[in-house]
């Protein structure tokens, strides 16, 4: 419902009343001056107008309120989050490979399949994956750990080091490097992108194939032997690990 509002200003003057039209009065002289029956109609109209309305002939409109701004931050699409599980790989050892993945990729020329050893497991166990990315695959074999990571043998490797001499596995990052024929034959060397295992390459550790990582010595000793912190694999495994992880690609040890 339109409500009128009369009030007495400057001739000619019309107001906008919070969007209400104010049709205005104007009195220049007696002759001009409304009757008593008028008035007392105008009175009316004006009593029932609301009293913020009548308080003043002109109100000003609120101003507009600007947009929020949103920050370039907040328009960037939220990164892919890891996959839960690829191939029976704990979740958790799994996420820490693909975040690691993601800090060294600058430092890889190959980055489809990774590796991920979860050394929480017995030596008996195939816990080497070779993992496809883009298929969500894993393969897993056999691999050994380091003499100083199990001093009782008992096939679980119990800590890391990383100190020269040790004879025991590193955990971290490995970016796979030149493939060279040495003492075990087709080998491929390793350097440690992470501080936990960044004398690697020093220390000689690297990937090849050993009699001690043959599916015989786990059938007869229900366990693999030792090495001396290198990865170490069966005459079979290792070409497919070669073949799959060329220089440049990432190999992540760790246990959770």
């Amino acid at each position: 419902m339109t409500i009128r509002s009369w009030t007495a200003i400057s001739a000619g003057t019309l107001a906008l009343m919070g969007g209400l039209a104010l049709s205005v009065a104007v009195f220049p002289s007696a002759a001009n001056t409304p009757d008593r029956e008028t008035r007392v109609k105008l009175a009316d109209e004006i009593r029932i107008a609301p009293a913020a309305l009548r308080r003043s002939a002109v109100l000003e409109r609120p101003a507009a309120v600007a947009p929020a701004s949103v920050s370039k931050a907040a328009m960037r699409p939220a990164p892919a989050s890891h996959p839960a599980s690829i191939g029976g790989i704990p979740p958790k050892l799994l996420d820490r490979a693909l975040s690691s993945l993601d800090r060294h990729r600058a430092e890889l020329s190959q980055t489809a399949r990774i590796g991920v050893v979860d050394y929480a497991e017995h030596s008996s166990k195939p816990r080497f994956y070779i993992v496809d990315l883009d298929a969500r695959t894993a393969t897993a074999l056999r691999v050994t750990h380091g003499s100083g990571s199990d001093p009782d043998h008992d096939g679980y490797l119990d800590r890391f080091s990383d100190v020269d001499g040790s004879n025991a596995t590193s955990r971290g990052a490995y970016r796979t490097a030149e493939v060279y024929d040495g003492k075990y034959g087709r080998a491929e060397r390793l350097d440690g992108l992470d501080a936990s295992n960044r004398t690697a390459r020093d220390r000689a550790i690297v990937i090849h194939n050993a009699w001690y990582a043959e599916p015989g010595i786990v059938a007869s000793q229900k366990k693999l032997g030792r090495s001396q912190g290198c990865f170490a694999f069966s005459a079979h495994d290792l070409p497919q690990v070669m073949r799959a992880l060329p220089p440049g690609s990432l190999i992540y040890a760790d246990k959770t």
